[in-house]
């Protein structure tokens, strides 16, 4: 028998039949993979440690070995003379301003007069290998006068001014209706919130490449390449235009990322050899240079009916900024703004200040400021149905904030907020298992196998909590982002300086393209400062503010391609749809294909997002200061050895506010980093000092969780009630999940131990019950 089968109905001879070839699904709702996972799995993903350059010099940067000291004298002559070493710089060799700040320019490139904090920069040295540079940095003769560090932000208000600008970053007294309002029941309570390291996976690196025009390239994973740009174009004298800042891979980014100090270091240095200079910061420089979550102290009292309503809200937030300002005045807005939770609140009296210390530096973390207040407004919560002989779920559920309500700024909350059906869901999940009391399962207990306590002594606690987070910038902050789309053949290039630190934008971009051009095959183009700015990469604002520009961009490039075959039909655009690279009319009369109709030709369009304007705070703490917010609530099932103090959390049920479902796998991995690092922080991360000197600046003195840490995470509801304001409808993931864990695994520790809690992270000793007898919430485990 002879001709030709049809391969899509070619039975083999078995006579099962082989079904047609499916295209990879793409386009936005689809777990499109990261298009770098492969390169970083196989250890191709080009990192800033991983980069070289013909007749390279290394870097050492020397750091103050005291939280406050005078310099008295300053000798760089040994270190010059040893042979290998190229240059020295100190304060004297920097050609520009000499401060320099995320928010405020206020933290010099290299200490002159005085140190203010452990790892302060003096001086760094170029050599031709990385051992003779750090021995020259050890050959640098430093003379101090040490002076008292002032450690306590509670002292830094009476004590000598600790900077020219003195103690006081800001200060916010937020009023809101009736100060003088009180409620029949009355609860108070004191936090104090740890120092969190961002601990990115890859400690600082970068190389700096002088310019024959006499600038300079640097290579770095810096997450605001254009800001980073100014600020070292600032420090070298010279115009933006002649300092270029490439972005390596990121090896994920949990902050701001970069100690701002390496990067002027190596371009210093490379300005004055005229070479390539290359540094690879070692884990304690790490600790020691970039910023931490602000460590914070909060004394709250609220005010409720007998029915547990609340009436009032106050507090006192104290953060402490370290010894420059950086973005503490913006974490303190939200701090302020995000004190009362998401919980409608009439009254509120709120005072804040950001104050600066001889402390580590604080500055931009994921969730800043509304984690510090969420596990103080949640402590107070449990208090509350505690004293009223309520659940903790109920006392929630009386108060929580809708779509419409006020606030304590006075802004209204204009974004869906459906925190009453976030915390129904987490409230209405089922309950894990207890773990038998047999051998086998001991592993189950806290402690471990290892573990020296008695399965009869652990209690399981069940607690909850509501965070809010909020997105973009604040406080009248320029949010906008341009992108570029170029359709050439069968591919789609986007050009946009956002930065991919782990939250997908990349995937994102590819997705929209895919979307809006049906076009399968998009790359995202690396990331320099000749792209125009996009701005710095947190709170959501890729995915916003970035991807709303690919968005219109890809849009502008659609209409480009249909119009001529809607010209040549005679109907609008509007009539024409595109699915899986086809073209076709409403009618059926056109259907072709894209690569046909761009014809050889090649397309592009370059567009601009930018979100409706916010304003500053004013004096009262009151004003419209954010474009919108997110919400979460998370169930926290934790069980405690009530003798050791050892805690093991079970499972976290989280319920997230994400406006639209983007990318399911990426969201749900989002969201289970963002339960893991805030259980990092209720639990173990705190970087110690003792008067202002860092103890175990190393992943042994500072712990982190591990996968043998995490609990089961189910993600037990996302709601999707899209933003209308935002584009495509999503909001911001990752954030709003870091500030609410924390707050979780506190409220399930206090149920299981009867105790307070109000330090985190939480110490073995708060987790000791008064009497195992005396648990009035906990269940045996």
């Amino acid at each position: 028998m002879s001709g030709t089968t049809d391969a899509a109905t070619a039975t083999p001879a078995a006579g099962v039949p082989i079904p047609p070839v499916e295209p990879p699904p793409h386009g936005l709702g689809v777990s499109l993979p990261s298009a770098d996972a492969s390169a970083k799995t196989q250890g191709t993903f080009p990192y800033a440690a991983d980069l070289w350059a013909d007749g390279l010099l290394w870097a050492a940067v020397l750091r103050s070995p005291h939280p406050r000291a005078r310099i008295l004298s300053l000798d760089t002559r040994q270190a010059a003379e040893l042979p290998g070493v190229r240059a020295v710089v100190t304060h004297a060799d920097v050609p520009g301003d000499a401060g320099h700040g995320r928010g405020v320019a206020d933290r010099p490139v290299f200490a002159k007069d005085e140190v203010r904090y452990h790892g302060e920069p003096i001086a760094a040295i170029a050599a031709d290998h990385p051992d003779t540079a750090r021995l020259a940095a050890a050959a640098i003769a430093v003379e101090y006068e040490l002076l008292d560090p002032v450690t306590d932000p509670q002292l830094a208000f009476e004590a000598e001014p600790l900077h020219p600008d003195g103690n006081l970053i800001r200060h916010i007294p937020l009023r809101f209706g009736d100060p003088e309002a009180v409620g029949e029941v009355m609860v108070e309570g004191l936090y104090r919130i740890g120092r969190q390291d961002p601990a990115p996976i890859g400690a600082e690196a970068g190389l700096a490449v002088p310019r024959p025009d006499g600038g300079v390239e640097i290579y770095t994973a810096s997450t605001d390449p254009h800001a980073d740009r100014d600020l070292a174009a600032a420090s070298f004298g010279l115009d933006p235009e002649r300092v270029k800042v490439v972005v390596t891979g990121v090896p994920g980014a949990t902050a701001d990322r970069e100690d701002p100090g390496i990067q002027l270091s190596l371009g210093l240095l490379a300005l004055r050899t005229g070479c390539p200079v290359k540094l690879a910061a070692t884990r304690e420089e790490s600790f020691l240079g970039h910023a931490h979550r602000h460590p914070t102290l909060l004394r709250y009292r609220h005010h409720a009916d007998a029915e547990g309503k609340l009436v009032k809200v106050e507090a006192q937030i104290l953060m402490d900024a370290g010894a420059y300002a950086d973005t503490s005045a913006e974490a303190l807005a939200a701090a302020v703004s995000f004190s009362c939770g998401p919980y409608v609140v009439p009254h509120a009296v709120i005072e804040g200040w950001a104050v600066r210390t001889n402390n580590p530096p604080s500055g931009h973390m994921r969730g800043e400021g509304a984690m510090q207040v969420c596990a103080a407004h949640e402590g107070q919560m449990d208090k509350l149905a505690a004293r009223l002989g309520l659940e903790p779920d109920e006392i929630r559920r009386r108060n929580v904030m809708a779509t419409g309500d006020l606030l304590p700024t006075g802004q209204s909350v204009t974004c869906p907020a459906p925190v009453a059906e976030l915390l129904r869901s987490v409230t209405e999940a089922p309950l894990p298992d207890l773990p038998k009391d047999t051998p086998a399962a001991e592993w189950l207990l806290p402690g471990g196998l290892e573990g020296a306590g008695e399965p009869g002594a652990v209690r399981r606690g069940v607690g909850y909590a509501l965070g809010m987070v909020h997105m973009l910038g604040a406080e009248g902050a320029d949010e906008v982002s341009t992108a570029t789309v170029k359709v050439s053949g069968s591919v789609a290039t986007v050009i946009c300086a956002a930065v991919e630190t782990g939250g997908g934008f990349s995937t994102l971009a590819r997705q929209i393209v895919q979307e809006t051009l049906g076009i399968e095959e998009v790359h995202v183009a690396g990331v320099d400062t000749d792209q125009p700015p996009a701005g710095r990469a947190c709170h959501g604002r890729h995915t916003w503010v970035s991807g709303g520009a690919v968005e219109r961009a890809a849009k502008m490039v659609r209409t480009q391609l249909l119009q001529p075959l809607a010209h040549k039909f005679g109907m609008s655009t509007e009539l024409l749809q595109i699915t899986d690279g086809k073209i076709t009319s409403y009618d059926g009369v056109l259907s072709t294909t894209v690569a046909e109709a761009l014809d050889g030709k090649e397309l592009w369009a370059t567009a601009q997002c930018r979100p409706h304007p916010t304003e500053p705070l004013d004096e009262s703490g009151q004003g419209d200061a954010f474009v919108g917010m997110a919400f979460c609530a998370i169930r926290c099932v934790a069980d405690v050895d009530i003798e050791l103090g050892t805690i093991r959390v079970v499972e976290m049920s989280v319920a997230q506010d994400v406006g639209r479902v983007l990318n399911p796998r990426q969201l749900r991995a989002r969201i289970e980093a963002g339960v893991t690092q805030g259980l990092g922080a209720a639990l173990m991360e705190n970087l110690r000092t003792t008067r202002g000197q860092v103890r175990h600046p190393d992943l042994t003195g500072y712990a982190l969780p591990t996968a043998l840490d995490a609990p089961d995470i189910r993600i037990v509801n996302l709601v999707e009630e899209r933003d209308v304001v935002a584009p495509f409808g999503a909001k911001a993931a990752s954030a709003v999940p870091v500030v609410t864990a924390p707050a979780a695994v506190a409220s399930a520790v206090r149920a299981a131990t009867g105790r307070p809690i109000g330090r985190l992270p939480i110490r073995p000793q708060a987790a000791v019950a008064q009497s195992a007898q005396a648990v009035p919430q906990g269940a045996q485990a």
